[in-house]
């Protein structure tokens, strides 16, 4: 993940992230710092092999954030979707 990307992570949710290394955020910094929600499966956009997903919501938008279950579970990808841009179906 990118320095950009994690930077903007800690600066749209205020989390530790921006006093720590931000070469490295990790699934235990997101965790203690973000109210999400956990998702059963990653979107088609952050599907990967050994990956988990979480989204939050701020500012109108829906943030998913990815996650690697290998190590110490660092993020590997981010996007963020606005409200015209979903498309909700509920089971």
């Amino acid at each position: 993940m990118n320095k950009l990307a994690v930077a903007c992570a800690a600066a749209l949710f205020g989390t530790a992230a921006a006093a720590q290394d931000s070469a490295q955020f990790t699934y235990e910094m997101f965790e203690t710092a973000v109210g999400h929600v956990n998702l059963a499966e990653c979107p088609a956009a952050l599907a990967g092999e050994g990956r988990f997903c979480r989204v939050t919501m701020h500012n109108d938008a829906f943030h998913v954030f990815a996650f690697s279950e290998a190590g110490e579970q660092p993020m590997v990808g981010l996007k963020t979707w606005f409200e015209d841009e979903l498309e909700v179906v509920f089971k």
